[in-house]
């Protein structure tokens, strides 16, 4: 990894619900990811109403992580084991880059996590149990109904990409967010 580039921007949540938002598409992408992977109290199904939370803000910053790499790395062929491990490293050190989001928080506003929650090893969802950690758990665009990759490409300019054929991808993008200007009742 040779850098780490943190992007912001702060959009109309009316104008992004209305171009990017889509629930029953991505809630349905979510929850067939859960079947595969585990289930998580990020992803639907939620015991509250999604379009409530967008319609109860009128901002959106969008924060995104661009991870690259260096040379080296995009030149190195890893083996499926290696290049899982070294993605599963990314995956909890999104824990970390949450910090920068959960400072923005306040009683007027709410976090939104980089993609699917991954504060526990394992999710407590899977075991039918409520969630350990409630005060640090938030939910991702994508799990509110989101098109992360076309707000990615829509708003900075680039495509997300993937690790395939034991090839790191050029970079790696973590996106979340904070809704803000909490409406008045």
């Amino acid at each position: 990894m040779t850098e780490i580039k943190k992007l912001t921007a702060d959009v109309d949540v009316e104008e992004y619900y209305k171009n990017y938002v889509d629930f029953e598409k991505f809630s349905k992408l979510c929850i067939e990811e859960q079947e595969m992977l585990g289930y998580n109290w990020s992803y639907p199904p939620f015991d509250f109403d999604v379009d409530e939370l967008w319609n109860s803000y009128n901002k959106l910053k969008i924060v995104a992580f661009k991870i690259e790499f260096s040379d080296e790395e995009l030149e190195h062929t890893f083996s499926e084991i290696e290049l899982n491990h070294i993605l599963k490293r990314f995956e909890r050190f999104k824990a970390r880059l949450m910090n920068d989001i959960y400072v923005l928080e306040n009683e007027d506003s709410q976090a939104l996590f980089l993609g699917k929650c991954n504060l526990c090893m394992k999710c407590t969802r899977e075991f039918g149990m409520h969630c350990k950690m409630p005060f640090k758990m938030r939910y991702p665009l994508e799990a509110l109904g989101a098109d992360v990759d076309q707000t990615v490409e829509d708003i900075f300019g680039l495509k997300i990409h993937y690790a395939h054929d034991g090839k790191l991808p050029e970079y790696l993008i973590f996106v979340g967010g904070l809704l803000y200007d909490k409406k008045i009742g």
